[in-house]
């Protein structure tokens, strides 16, 4: 289970960092009849390219999300925003004690395909990630 985490970590990391807009036309028809398929009733605010896989980002019900695909349109992970209120136990004591001068600016449940999630604190110039348990596993700076 450890090393599930630490490779789910080490993909997220690597899609934040290189994230880039493209356009729809720029993304694989795999993908985008895999987004319809399993999406139909959505519809796609933008696409990003990160390290060779495309991010789908959408709004439902006024809450942003995002899926992740790779080039065959298999899905590796999706992200949904929530409020700070329903990270795991211990998450905001955990920012409060480390991090006193930064602010909570968004949180985020990341389920990767193989059911692992990770939990995301969004602060300023930072994204920190834990487990579902709420235990630190790292900081990204941004």
């Amino acid at each position: 289970m450890k090393k599930t985490s630490l490779i789910a970590v080490a993909l997220l990391v690597t899609t934040i960092a290189l994230a880039q807009k493209i356009q729809t036309k720029e993304v694989p028809a795999a993908v985008k009849t895999a987004f319809q398929k399993n999406y139909p009733q959505i519809k796609i605010l933008k696409w990003d390219k990160e390290d060779g896989n495309f991010e789908a980002s959408y709004e439902l019900n006024e809450i942003d999300n995002s899926v992740l695909f790779d080039q065959q349109g298999n899905i590796i992970e999706s992200e949904v925003e929530i409020k700070t209120t329903q990270l795991p136990r211990g998450v905001l004591e955990y920012v409060k004690t480390n991090y006193k001068t930064l602010k909570v600016d968004e949180a985020a449940k990341i389920t990767h395909n193989d059911g692992v999630i990770v939990y995301e604190v969004e602060m300023k110039k930072m994204d920190l990630l834990f487990d579902s348990n709420g235990k630190f596993i790292k900081e990204i700076k941004n």
